[in-house]
């Protein structure tokens, strides 16, 4: 309409909150501070194979300063014909040297620790990879299952372990045998040096 002015609109400024001269330290300063933290006292964060008897079955991840993390033992469960799923053990070993040539793990670390590390989501995926390759060596022909790891203790599965998944781990009765009797001073008969396969039944399938 004639007469009527024009409501002028603010344009909005396309400048930065900060000064040009001042974006660069702040964009610095978290860089500098991380270069402030002592090698020793950094924590890499780094995830890898580290196997204990077999290929894919440890994982080891690095999750306090100087290397020392966690090393992760990896089994597997066939109990159900055709299917071969993760059987998670809650008690990794304690991790050193996580970060060097020669990384080695010893006794057993608290199940709080494998439990906060189970958050990670790359530490999951790398488990999921090394669990199915090693369903693919112990079962064939077996389907791989994912199970999640538990990320608490109410998570923990109450499942018994039977013998027969860790056989390759037992001692044939007839080196118990011997081993008895040579604790015991008795001399050793020619049975007691019968090595041969068990049945099926004692074995297990």
């Amino acid at each position: 309409m004639p007469g009527t002015r024009r409501r002028r609109v603010p344009r909005r400024s396309s400048r930065p909150l900060l000064p040009r001269g001042a974006r660069w330290p702040a964009l610095l300063l978290p860089l500098a501070l991380a270069g402030c933290v002592p090698a020793q006292e950094r924590i890499s964060g780094r995830v890898f194979p580290l196997p204990r008897h077999e290929p894919h079955d440890g994982l080891a991840v690095v999750t306090r300063p100087g290397g020392e993390g966690l090393h992760l033992w990896l089994t597997t469960d066939t109990s159900t014909p055709g299917v071969c799923r993760p059987r998670w053990t809650p008690r990794p070993a304690r991790l050193r040297g996580g970060d060097g040539p020669t990384p080695s793990s010893f006794g057993t670390a608290p199940r709080s620790e494998f439990h906060a590390a189970l958050r990670s989501g790359r530490l999951r995926w790398l488990l999921r990879r090394e669990l199915e390759a090693l369903c693919r060596a112990r079962a064939p022909r077996s389907t791989f299952a994912w199970l999640e790891p538990p990320r608490s203790a109410a998570e923990e599965p109450l499942q018994p372990l039977p013998l027969w998944e860790e056989r390759h781990l037992l001692s044939h009765p007839a080196a118990v045998k011997r081993a008895e009797k040579t604790l015991l001073g008795l001399p050793l008969s020619p049975e007691d040096f019968d090595d041969k396969p068990l049945p099926p039944a004692l074995a297990g399938p």
